[in-house]
């Protein structure tokens, strides 16, 4: 939570809006809240420390279900896509020396033992890692994303001292707007592209109907009368099963589906392990890099176009870091490096040990390799692996647009938390049938795993790429590393990746047209959303009132005070909102008692009840303002009696003699209103067109689309009032 609650200034002479003793309450909840924000600011570390050792074991149990289905499930199509024809052993070996330190320097490497340890308060992905910036560089950017750095950050060691090259890099961010600018686009930008990072885009979709098509393939190979199309329905019956099952959350998918991960990996090492002493012991040596500067200066060219297909052998990696909210960062490191990584290992080894002697089969690598008395077991795990490796984006796109609401910049749905031991474990029923919708368009539309899997790696690359830039910049700027360090990091990783890139791109026209175009229509509403709410702020924080103003307002004879209580709602913490103004003007009266009410949800399970109200008076006998505070978890039921008695009761604390308490009580008898705003944005002729264009029509289509933010508020709709304003901005 910000300062300014805290210090709730308005302008016209700084009066305040509440009293003393709501300040220091107010202040006192702030308070408890830095204390918790500084304890992770001091240590990445600390969010894995906090769980004891058996709880941990069995998150890294669940992740398997969670996190892993999508990495885990690889083996399936990674030799099948390729298009080597000298399928020599040298060439083999090549090809499986580039997997297993791909894996080894991309997800292992970077992703487990470092991109996890730059995560905001135990959540990952890009929004967490600007976040995470935010809360120790000032970064107040042209589109005006929620800064969530505390004032009292900059006071703290921790952010403070460095190296001259930190402090000026901090600097330039801080007060060059046009690199705030670009990193915010940037940032907006890995949104859409992972999973749409939260919040739904198209790799979700992409790599669910993928996975499943390759794994119902498997049928055709043994089975002439089964065709395409029954995958394709197949598939299409399993995806609706599959996003149906969401909404009993995180913890009871992690436990129904990593019975199935755990199966898979133990199989798969029992399978390599067969294929590796059956074929081709020796391949094992393929651990050796000079394996793949070998392939290289043979193939060149060929080599070069492998990579598209090496690729998919870490396709899911950034789900590690963008479902970290659901787990912890310990459990995820344990997950992978004692269960996934040498099971990932074996699997490849097998693989291409089987290839060796039977190099004619590679179109078909994974159940070709499957020996027959195994193979319709391993067709029914496999099927059940592929269905869960879904699950790790679908998570992952909860967690992030969570973050994107956090920031503001993404239309205002439902999410519901679906634990009450761990607040990053969510659910959104709207983003879950949006990618529904999406992942079945997909497979219907494709009808291919080939063209999907090419449609796929093409924007995971350019997340790591953001990845690799933010956490260079973390690195920079937030934590003590030494700049050798820092450059060890970020030249490596940006030459890996770009070679990546530059391979991908010629699945553009194979498919992988299909996420850029996505994420292209998912920035422009991000972009257009994010715009928006930031011209309505500005328009509101220059026209809030002051006090003095509602004063004056509320004494002149023209205005009538009629008998009740009305409680109206506004998002402002500071000032006095104008549609308040727009109201009173309007209807020349208000409530003899009225209640500026502002509520916050808290990241914390549940919120005392005496703490659930932060009462104070504002000028004028009758006018006060409260803060509501919620947990994750709390019920936000205020249509009954006891929410009332409640409230009256806090009121009447704050009033300086009996006649006013009876009024407050008399007021209650009389009637209640619940006042909520609806405001509309209009840009005026002096805009340009283009930002004519995305308030009048974008950023309005939105807004008519997505919930109000008071929309997870229970009041009663037979006392509920809406007061609509147009700003012309």
């Amino acid at each position: 939570m910000e300062d300014d609650i805290a210090r709730d200034d308005v302008e016209n002479g700084g009066s305040t809006l509440c009293d003393e003793r709501v300040e220091e309450r107010v202040v006192a909840v702030v308070d408890r809240i830095k204390s918790f924000t500084r304890t992770y600011q001091q240590s990445p570390q600390s969010k894995a420390k906090e769980y004891p050792v058996m709880q941990t074991l069995v998150l890294a149990y669940q992740s398997l279900g969670v996190v892993y289905g999508d990495l885990g499930t690889s083996p399936v199509n990674v030799f099948s896509s390729t298009r080597l024809t000298n399928l020599t052993e040298e060439n083999l070996l090549g090809t499986l020396s580039l997997i297993i330190w791909t894996l080894t320097g991309l997800v292992l490497i970077k992703y487990v033992f470092i991109v996890l340890d730059a995560n905001d308060l135990g959540e990952g992905g890009t929004f967490a890692l600007y976040s995470y910036i935010c809360r120790h560089i000032n970064i107040r950017s042209k589109f005006s994303i929620r800064n969530t750095r505390l004032e009292s950050d900059k006071d703290m060691t921790y952010c403070s001292r460095g190296s001259p090259l930190r402090m000026r890099t901090r600097k330039f961010l801080e007060t060059n707007h046009t690199a705030q600018n670009f990193l915010t686009i940037l940032v907006l930008l890995g949104t859409c592209m992972v999973i749409g990072d939260g919040a739904l885009t198209q790799q979700l979709a992409v790599i669910s109907a993928s996975i499943i098509l390759s794994a119902l393939q498997g049928i055709q190979s043994r089975s002439s009368k089964i065709t395409q199309d029954h995958v394709v329905w197949i598939s299409v019956v399993l995806l609706i099963a599959l996003f149906a099952f969401q909404r009993c959350g995180t913890s009871k998918v992690g436990f129904s589906f990593s019975p199935i991960m755990l199966l898979w990996f133990v199989t798969n090492v029992s399978i390599g392990t067969y294929n590796i002493i059956k074929y081709h012991p020796s391949i094992i040596k393929a651990v050796s890099p000079h394996y793949i500067v070998k392939f290289f200066l043979r193939n060149t060219k060929t080599a070069w176009d492998l990579l598209g297909a090496v690729f998919l052998s870490i396709t899911g990696a950034e789900a590690m870091f963008a479902d970290l909210g659901h787990f912890n960062k310990r459990a995820i490191q344990l997950g992978f490096s004692f269960v996934v990584y040498p099971s990932l290992i074996i699997s490849y080894a097998g693989e291409t040990a089987y290839l060796v002697k039977h190099p004619e089969k590679i179109s078909d690598a994974y159940y070709s390799s499957l020996p027959d008395p195994v193979y319709w077991p391993m067709f029914v795990i496999s099927t059940l692996a592929a269905v869960v490796a879904s699950q790790s984006m679908i998570s992952a796109s909860f967690s992030i647009v969570k973050q994107s609401l956090a920031f503001g910049c993404f239309p205002q749905v439902n999410i519901i938390h679906t634990s009450s031991k761990h607040e990053g474990q969510v659910y959104s029923p709207e983003i879950n049938y949006i990618l529904m919708i999406l992942t079945v368009g997909l497979v219907l539309g494709f009808k291919g795993g080939v063209e999907l899997a090419n449609a796929y790696g093409v924007v995971v690359i350019w997340v790591m790429i953001i990845t690799t830039f933010l956490t260079t910049l973390v690195k920079l700027v937030i934590w003590k590393t030494n700049i050798l360090l820092i450059l060890g990091f970020f030249l490596p990783y940006m030459l890996i990746e770009g070679i990546f890139m530059t391979s991908l791109l010629n699945k553009i026209p194979q498919g992988g047209w299909v996420p850029f175009a996505i994420s292209a229509i998912f920035l422009i509403i991000m972009l257009s959303w994010t715009y928006g709410r930031s011209k309505k702020s500005a328009y509101e924080a220059e026209r809030k009132m002051s006090t003095r103003e509602l004063d004056e307002m509320l004494s002149s004879s023209n205005i009538y005070r009629t008998p009740g209580i009305c409680f109206f709602f506004t998002d402002l913490v500071n000032g006095i909102p104008p549609i308040i103004r727009h109201y009173v003007q309007n209807t020349n009266s208000v409530q003899e008692i009225m209640v500026i009410i502002t509520v916050r949800t808290l990241p914390i399970k549940t919120v005392l009840p005496e703490e659930r109200f932060n009462v104070g008076k504002l000028g004028l006998e009758g006018v006060y303002r409260c803060l509501v505070q919620f947990g994750y978890k709390d019920s936000q039921d205020m249509k009954g009696d006891a929410y009332i008695n409640s409230m009256v009761a806090k009121l009447q604390e704050h009033v300086d003699n009996m006649n006013e308490e009876r009024r407050i009580q008399l007021a209650a008898q009389k009637g209640i209103i619940f006042v909520t705003g609806r405001t509309i944005l209009k840009a005026n002729q002096g805009n340009g067109m283009l930002a004519r264009f995305t308030i009048d029509y974008l950023y309005r289509f939105l807004q008519k689309n997505s919930r109000a933010a008071v929309s997870t508020l229970e009041i009663p709709p037979e006392r509920t009032m809406q007061i609509g304003m147009l700003y012309e901005i």
